[in-house]
């Protein structure tokens, strides 16, 4: 299950837990982008090949100080896939296949940043408010509001119970949207989490209006996520110091 969020992913592990996302997988997939656009050969992981969910990102550092990077390509994969094949094929994807944007081209290598985001700590919520800004990412699923209950049964008060407690059935499946935002977006945007959530419901591609009980109808998945950036200049230094031509 491939899926685009919007922003860049940005930062490391920090404090004492073990650092999950480590600097040697973005090299790796930096490494796959730069092999791919100049046939240079790329130099073997020799990080564990461990499983997790996965996004990479690529960003624009800008030549101003102190100006914040821009997205330039992000996508990934909510299914654990072997971090030696997954990063670098989602390298590729993230620079070539998002729709957003022009595919990433030579010239613009050492003005770039790559990002990676392990996912993990994957949960139920409860409802749509059952998460914490800054700590989790979210991915959505709700039904088309024709699926919904009759309107005399709907209400406008805000609630955070959830209005879909029974198993989906195909009719759901058929005509359900879903989308997901990473941990830092939320506080990146400054948004609290109806307008996270509600901004989530339109990127799944809902333009209708956002109603109460579309909101309960929500069934939300939270999860974390382990992230770690390098630039161009620390992606040389390793491959040099690796052995690797530039």
């Amino acid at each position: 299950m491939s899926l685009i969020p919007p922003d860049p992913v940005s930062g490391v592990d920090s404090g004492d837990e073990p650092q999950i996302c480590a600097p040697e997988h973005c090299f790796h997939a930096f490494d796959a982008l730069f092999c791919a656009l100049t046939s240079k050969k790329p130099i073997p992981p020799v990080f564990p090949d461990d499983k997790y969910p996965l996004f990479v990102t690529w960003n624009t550092r800008s030549s101003r100080h102190g100006r914040a990077p821009r997205l330039r390509g992000c996508i990934g994969n909510f299914d654990p896939l072997p971090l030696h094949k997954g990063l670098a094929e989602y390298a590729l994807i993230s620079a070539f296949r998002d729709t957003r944007f022009n595919k990433i081209e030579e010239w613009e290598l050492e003005s770039l940043e790559c990002g990676i985001s392990l996912l993990t700590d994957f949960e139920d919520a409860s409802s749509y408010l059952d998460w914490s800004i800054g700590v989790h990412g979210i991915y959505i699923t709700f039904p088309h509001p024709s699926l919904l209950a009759a309107p005399s049964d709907r209400s406008e008060a805000p609630s955070p119970l959830s209005s879909t407690t029974s198993i989906p059935t195909r009719s759901y499946i058929k005509h359900s949207y879903s989308a997901t935002y990473l941990p830092q977006i939320a506080p990146e945007q400054g948004w609290d989490k109806i307008e996270t959530v509600d901004s989530a419901i339109r990127k799944a591609g809902w333009n209708g209006r956002i109603t109460e009980d579309i909101r309960r109808s929500v069934k939300l998945r939270r999860y974390q996520s382990r992230k770690c950036t390098v630039g161009w200049e620390e992606y040389v230094q390793w491959r040099k110091l690796n052995g690797g031509r530039i």
